[in-house]
């Protein structure tokens, strides 16, 4: 999604401990893992690079859901997410030579009442087992969500105005740059984008 801005961007992989602690609220468990992978040591960064990193988890009742183990444990996830409203939260930590900005993006979301084979054809296609809570929101032939009014783009694990809003408080980016191109890309006329730009904490 990052390369959809036209950017020269270079990615690394984080060496931190993500596991939850004890009676860790969601928010924040997903806002302390942003940051500690934006405090991360990277190669190659030198001292004006900037440092973006993210996490996206999906909540359902505080209980936090990963990517699957297996075909059996993405048939379960879906089971329980099955025709129910859970969140998907996004975290963003961007890290300048100015210090580190943080956001986050909290996005509500109403699963659809799919069939035991909807979710077996589904599983069979290899696209869940790689997904956080075991779903794409993009992916048109499972179709998972029921309705969706809020930031796409979050749940596909990239919220672009969040990220774009805390960039401008970094003072490396200027405002309403990034909407157009995040809605082209998904064809998707997203209806919080003013309101997130405003500084609306909206998902």
């Amino acid at each position: 999604m990052l390369a959809w801005l036209d950017w020269e961007i270079q990615a690394a992989a984080a060496d931190i401990d993500e596991s939850r602690q004890e009676n860790e609220p969601a928010r924040d468990y997903v806002l302390r893992v942003s940051l500690g992978k934006a405090q991360s040591p990277i190669a190659g960064a030198g001292a004006d690079g900037i440092i973006i990193a993210a996490d996206t988890i999906v909540v359902l009742n505080e209980k936090i859901l990963g990517k699957p183990r297996d075909a059996d444990d993405a048939f379960a996830m879906l089971t329980a997410l099955r025709g129910r409203r859970h969140a998907v939260l996004t975290a963003i930590a961007i890290r300048t030579k100015n210090g580190i900005e943080q956001d986050i993006c909290c996005s509500p979301v109403q699963m659809r009442d799919y069939s035991d084979d909807e979710m077996r054809a589904y599983i069979a296609s290899g696209d869940p087992l790689d997904k956080a809570g075991a779903y794409a929101i993009q992916n048109r032939d499972f179709s998972p969500v029921h309705t969706f009014r809020g930031c796409f783009a979050s749940v596909m694990g990239m919220p672009l105005c969040h990220l774009e809003r805390t960039l401008v408080k970094c003072g490396v980016a200027a405002p309403n740059q990034f909407a157009a191109v995040c809605q082209n890309h998904l064809k998707y006329s997203c209806p919080i984008t003013k309101r997130v730009m405003a500084g609306e904490d909206i998902g």
